[in-house]
């Protein structure tokens, strides 16, 4: 089989690769474009740890073939924050201890800010609902859910 050539964007850089038509997107974020923040839980989509948004919509890398990249618009944990600076809520999650082991904390912080830049005041019950498709094997989930709510009070000024 011949690679394919792709171009995207990741995280406001214009990206080219090259990957073979089967292989998933997190196996080309991790292993050719070194981006390890997101991290390969299952490789099923059922606990989120490989949360991206790929046109702004959140999805499982583990399942989006790296060919289905091609000019599109990628967003990683690596482009969370500004340079040194942290987002909202990953120092919200920091403030909070809202992480432990930290192999989930990456696919949770994309779903929460995807979450809140589609809802900035969104009620615990929406946070909770939203966040269902990331499972997190160490915390009891209520100070991750503490931390989102904190980081969209702080966010909306």
């Amino acid at each position: 089989m011949s690679q394919v050539h792709i171009k995207t964007k990741i995280n406001g850089d214009n990206i080219e690769f090259l990957c073979d038509p089967e292989e998933t997107l997190l196996d080309i974020l991790r292993d050719k474009l070194h981006l390890t923040g997101t991290k390969e839980g299952c490789g099923t989509g059922d606990c989120g740890a490989c949360s991206i948004t790929l046109d702004g919509k959140l999805v499982c890398s583990c399942l989006v073939l790296g060919a289905e990249a091609d000019n599109s618009e990628i967003s990683t944990i690596e482009g969370m924050s500004n340079g040194e600076k942290l987002h909202p809520l990953q120092q919200k999650f920091l403030d909070h201890a809202a992480l432990q082991c930290g192999v989930c904390t990456p696919g949770i912080l994309v779903a929460a800010k995807s979450l809140l830049e589609k809802n900035p005041d969104p009620t615990e019950s929406e946070v909770r609902y939203w966040l269902a498709g990331n499972l997190c094997r160490c915390t009891g989930y209520d100070k991750i859910i503490k931390a989102v709510l904190d980081a969209a009070k702080e966010m909306r000024g």
